[in-house]
């Protein structure tokens, strides 16, 4: 799996718990990969990876709103994809290949809700490793 550090101040691991969470993630849209594949939209990916995580007992909501903040303003509204254990940022793309806005999005979004770690998965690979970047921001 990728990983990347937002290259701001020092860099704080996750705890064991949220690493054990990330894990789980990670394996239950290995699934979701396995059975449908690359080539289908986001939307159903996130279905899908909803379904895994329900079986295997994973506490998780989709389609969080979170603030966009200007100055201390709420200016409009973002959306993640999933908060997992109300700690990890799940974001899911099904695009040709990450692009560093996808990056910037994810940190975005950990730094708007507060978290420390994040899942960006691509599901339009053919092997699903070569899509998963665990995105760490720091402190």
């Amino acid at each position: 799996m990728n990983r990347h550090v937002d290259d701001d101040a020092e860099l704080l691991e996750p705890d064991s718990d949220l690493d054990q969470v990330a894990r789980v993630v990670v394996d239950a849209a290995m699934e979701v990969h396995r059975i449908l594949g690359p080539g289908l939209l986001e939307s159903i990916y996130e279905q899908a990876l909803s379904v895994e995580l329900g079986l295997r007992g994973v506490r998780f909501t989709r389609q969080v709103p979170i603030a966009v903040m200007y100055k201390d303003v709420a200016i409009g509204q973002a959306r993640l994809d999933l908060l997992v254990a109300d700690r990890l940022v799940v974001e899911l793309k099904a695009c040709q290949q990450l692009m560093p806005v996808h990056l910037a999005q994810i940190l975005s979004y950990l730094k708007a809700c507060d978290c420390s770690v994040g899942l960006l998965i691509n599901f339009n690979v053919q092997l699903l490793r070569h899509g998963i970047r665990r995105v760490i921001r720091s402190q």
